[in-house]
């Protein structure tokens, strides 16, 4: 793991270099910033709080790294935010609950499908429509998880701290009607790990800023 985390470290100083006008897609956000690392301690002391061991790379790259910012998409969030059900709009009374196992190990997705149609009965297709959503939307769907990454329009990436999925990363997609699954937004095939996830994110970040660069003195 001390290699990974060395080839981390160079990976990103160099796509910083790559990129002053932070034109990679959620750059102009993060900026290649990264918060200071936090000492093994504060990760007890959260682990303690919410009854979880977070997996041991993760772990690492708050220690050796840093606590959130240059990462995939919006960047990476804080451990202090990691419990935030909604990225965008945090609220202290939307919370995951990582102590309890994660229900997820494929894909999962619902469609509302009624039993009445709209112009025949307005006020059951609504009422069914709201039941709907509150078996959908149920927060406890991402139990089991904390928040590491936006996406962006409502979609999370989290990891799984706590169920089978241990240690690898899932995407909450349910605000586009896609549903629950293992995260293949950087093009990995099979389920992945928080470091394997970074360091994809770094190797495709640095291919596409050398394709752009050959463009230009082409």
């Amino acid at each position: 793991m001390d290699e990974q985390l060395e080839r981390i470290k160079a990976k990103l100083e160099q796509l910083r270099s790559s990129d002053p006008n932070n034109g990679l897609f959620g750059a102009s956000t993060h900026k290649y910033r990264l918060n200071p690392t936090i000492p093994i301690d504060k990760i007890r002391k959260f682990e303690l709080a919410h009854n979880v061991d977070l997996p041991s790379d993760y772990a690492a790259f708050l220690m050796n790294i840093g606590n959130g910012g240059a990462g995939p998409f919006y960047g990476l969030e804080r451990l202090e935010d990691a419990l935030f059900d909604d990225l965008d709009y945090k609220r202290p009374d939307a919370l995951l609950n990582p102590a309890k196992p994660f229900l997820h190990t494929e894909a999962w997705n619902q469609t509302f499908k009624p039993t009445v149609n709209y112009e025949e009965d307005e006020e059951e297709y609504e009422k069914q429509r709201i039941e709907f959503e509150e078996r959908y939307f149920d927060r406890q769907q991402m139990n089991g998880v904390i928040a590491i990454c936006n996406f962006g329009c409502g979609v999370r990436l989290s990891l799984v701290v706590n169920g089978q999925e241990y240690g690898n990363i899932w995407t909450d997609d349910r605000s586009s009607d896609y549903g629950i699954h293992p995260s293949y937004e950087l093009g990995n095939k099979d389920k992945i790990s928080f470091l394997n996830w970074y360091e994809l994110w770094l190797d495709k970040s640095l291919k596409e800023r050398a394709g752009k660069s050959q463009k230009i003195r082409g």
